[in-house]
């Protein structure tokens, strides 16, 4: 792998763990799409660091189990707006 990448890797999971990011604001915040965040965090950093891949996972878990939560909430702001 490319020295790059595994910094790159490294720094997103450091970013999820110390902002508690989504994929979707790690992927915004590396200039990078959602599956390539999620490819680094799942598939590339547990052969780099695995006690860190562990945490990312562990927030990322959680940021799955409440996206539902989330996106009944912004559609209720949107239509909250509107009226």
């Amino acid at each position: 792998m490319k020295q790059y990448i595994e910094e790159r890797t490294v720094d997103i999971a450091n970013y999820i763990i110390n902002n508690n990011a989504t994929v979707r604001q790690a992927a915004k915040q590396f200039g990078v799409s959602k599956s390539t965040v999620h490819k680094d965090v799942t598939d590339r950093l547990p052969h780099i660091n695995s006690a860190l891949a562990k945490e990312a996972r562990k927030i990322l878990n959680v940021n799955k189990a409440e996206r539902h939560i989330r996106g009944g909430l912004a559609t209720r702001e949107k239509y909250q707006h509107n009226s």
